[in-house]
């Protein structure tokens, strides 16, 4: 019969081996790092073998850790898939999902829907990470990806449309007031400018008649995070082209006002995306993702 401490010890083994160190293991299972040695401890004991290599600076699998890991990882996700197939049947979702979101975009729409899911289904557990690389579905171990603008895999997932990512040419009123409102695109490169590091210093615009035009801007900052970029534009540093949905709230408010309002940006789209045929765990978070964000956007101004 398996105990609970032999799954405990497990878990502990596969977390910790997958995090490279004790302290982040601990902080993914939201225990102190002493459990999580003693729990790694108490499996080695039972095996009669060393799983890792300890050093004052590193830890690594033996050659026996690397032979068990695989047998661990299968155990554990037979486990998983057999406590959610006895949930589908009863229609609830249950499981581990994991999830890779959009650093920025993720933090701020997406979490707040997946915390909601997490008090209704109490039987589903999160392992969520945020970045803007590309990420491997079965490399990564990820159900699903949220991402903003081209998709980018070279598999074939199920997608599913949530919106769009539009920008808008923004400033402070004061700092309008003092340089001036710009009435055409061409006035646009007679102002500081607050710059994504990451693109161009020329901003591109289809214009109301249908005409494309463009502006080379005078950076008088680059920043590489759209919040810095959010937080040097409040600060009356100039213009800043954000997305709508990072400063919606600061043109309801009068905190920023939109330039230029006819004028439109590059348009990206955002989606969900996995391998299929969706499970119940998944179906459900998309389907969540989708009530919220459709068919209109919570940010749209």
């Amino acid at each position: 019969m398996v105990s609970a401490d032999l799954l405990h010890g497990l878990q502990a083994f596969v977390v910790t081996a997958d995090a490279g160190n004790f302290t982040v293991a601990a902080e993914r299972l939201s225990l102190t790092r002493s459990a999580i040695g003693k729990a790694v401890g108490r499996l080695e004991r039972r095996l009669g073998t060393r799983l890792f290599h300890r050093t004052t600076r590193s830890l690594g699998l033996t050659d026996e850790g690397r032979t068990f890991y695989a047998s661990a990882v299968r155990a554990l996700a037979e486990l998983e898939k057999g406590e959610a197939a006895l949930a589908a049947r009863k229609g609830v979702p249950s499981g581990r999902v994991r999830i890779d979101l959009p650093v920025s975009f993720g933090q701020r729409w997406v979490m707040p829907v997946l915390l909601e899911l997490a008090e209704r289904h109490r039987t589903l557990r999160f392992d969520v990470s945020f970045s803007n690389r590309k990420t491997d579905f079965a490399r990564d171990g990820i159900d699903l990806k949220v991402r903003v603008g081209a998709l980018g895999d070279n598999v074939n997932p199920i997608t599913r449309y949530l919106g769009r990512q539009d920008t808008v040419v923004c400033a402070t009123p004061h700092y309008l007031d003092r340089h001036g409102r710009p009435q055409t695109v061409a006035d646009l490169a007679e102002h500081d400018a607050i710059i994504d590091r990451r693109g161009g210093t020329a901003w591109s615009f289809t214009a109301p008649d249908g005409t494309e035009q463009s502006a080379a801007m005078r950076a008088r900052w680059r920043l590489d995070r759209a919040e810095a970029i959010t937080d040097a534009a409040l600060s009356n540093q100039g213009l800043a082209r954000l997305p709508t949905w990072l400063v919606a709230e600061h043109l309801a408010s009068g905190a920023l006002e939109a330039v230029l309002p006819g004028y439109t940006g590059r348009s990206l789209p955002i989606h969900a995306m996995w391998l299929g045929p969706a499970t119940l765990k998944v179906r459900t978070v998309v389907d969540a993702l989708v009530q919220r964000f459709l068919p209109n956007a919570p940010w749209d101004l």
